[in-house]
């Protein structure tokens, strides 16, 4: 199906579900009531999973959806107000992945939880650290999520902290790519697949209300948290910052470069824009934030893509549950952002009503 087609589709199911008229290409009106609903090949939530499906099938050669996952717990520390164990998890059977585990020491017996998803920034030292430590642009999220009670996973990207085996680092992130590409994998792919299976992980944890599961990332972790988002309904929130980049806009700007070459999907673009990516996640939660003067997301595509976005979340009733911003600033989190971060999460995951 088209690309135009299919965005159709969706929005004529949002308005169905959201009792609205919908106007057909001919500019003929059918009434959105539940006569026509029972007509339509598939709603709104069936289309989207259509899609999914569609998405899933660009990102390479995958290892098992259903593999067993294994875990070896490596050791326990404690921080202020949590204990944090270190685990080596098997999540996709090539390579293991170290993780950090976040437990507060004050937390429900059946808590929120959050994949928290580091960034790139070309820090191949730094990966799940980053929940811990912060970074230049981002002051640690772990004193955060330890006062609210939020069970919280953090996983080592592949080429970074410990799955750096190569240096320089961005050496060994180019060798992983070529590595994948001639076994029919990519690392887009391969990194997406180790999110959903530590989400596999957290949901597993007896400690975790696995209906209060939420993904959390700056960078790259915000374009693996809203693609994660789109791929996966058990993401309940998405709060993604500084890289919700319209790729349309992206080529327009001439900044192709600005992103590694984890960033790129073979045929993405004939199949679907990042509008559509983000269509995926609705009607849950969603709370972007970027900066205007953030070259790696350009203005104008966070605009689009809050455009193509917010009319079918106010077809869905939900038009709140949808936060795209832009502020002055460049790609950092500012004070004003932080503060949105932690009434989201208060809203959305802690509230238990």
């Amino acid at each position: 199906m088209p690309r135009d087609a299919r965005r159709l589709f969706l929005k004529q199911c949002a308005a169905i579900a959201g009792g609205m008229s919908v106007i057909e290409p001919s500019g003929i009106t059918q009434a959105a009531d539940d006569s026509v609903a029972n007509q339509r090949p598939a709603d709104f939530a069936a289309g989207q999973e259509r899609r999914r499906q569609e998405l899933w099938k660009l990102l390479g050669d995958l290892p098992a959806r259903d593999r067993p996952i294994g875990v070896q717990k490596v050791r326990t520390t404690n921080g202020y107000g949590y204990t944090l164990e270190h685990l080596e998890l098997d999540l996709n059977g090539i390579e293991t992945v170290p993780a950090l585990l976040l437990l507060p020491d004050r937390r429900p017996a059946k808590a929120p939880a959050l994949l928290y998803i580091h960034a790139h920034g070309g820090t191949y030292t730094l990966g799940k650290e980053e929940l811990i430590r912060g970074r230049e642009i981002l002051p640690a999220y772990a004193p955060v999520c330890a006062e609210k009670g939020i069970v919280t996973l953090a996983i080592d990207s592949w080429c970074f902290s410990q799955r750096k085996h190569v240096e320089p680092g961005a050496q060994g992130e180019m060798d992983a790519f070529k590595d994948m590409l001639w076994h029919g994998r990519l690392l887009w792919g391969m990194m997406l697949y180790d999110e959903l299976r530590a989400v596999d992980y957290l949901a597993s944890r007896t400690e975790v209300d696995p209906q209060r599961i939420g993904a959390f990332g700056l960078s790259m972790g915000s374009t693996k948290a809203w693609w994660l988002a789109a791929l996966d309904p058990r993401i309940k929130l998405c709060v993604d910052l500084c890289c919700l980049t319209d790729y349309q806009e992206l080529i327009k700007a001439g900044n192709l470069r600005g992103h590694g070459i984890y960033y790129y999907v073979p045929s993405l673009l004939k199949h679907f824009t990042a509008g559509d990516i983000n269509e995926l996640i609705i009607p849950r939660p969603r709370l972007s934030l970027n900066g205007r003067n953030d070259a790696l997301t350009p203005t104008a595509g966070v605009e689009r893509i809050r455009d193509q976005l917010l009319p079918l979340y106010r077809q869905h009733g939900r038009e709140a549950d949808c936060r795209i911003e832009l502020f002055n600033c460049g790609h950092q989190e500012t004070p004003a952002m932080r503060a949105l971060v932690l009434e989201w999460l208060d809203r959305h995951l802690v509230a238990t009503t």
